[in-house]
């Protein structure tokens, strides 16, 4: 399976609550922290809920 990596660029202040959990399921501990998951359909799933938050580094 391929690997994905992920980068968080927006704060999760004033989000809701799910979006919050998201971005920490994923592995986010911080801002412009680069995380990398297998590129899964459940993955895909979080990446498209919180799309605005993070974007894909290659």
């Amino acid at each position: 399976m391929a690997k994905i990596k992920i980068k968080q660029v927006r704060s999760t202040i004033n989000r809701p609550k799910d979006q919050k959990a998201t971005i920490e399921a994923l592995g986010f501990k911080k801002l412009n922290q680069v995380v990398e998951h297998e590129n899964t359909p459940q993955i895909q799933g979080m990446i498209n809920k919180v799309s605005h938050l993070i974007e894909v580094v290659d």
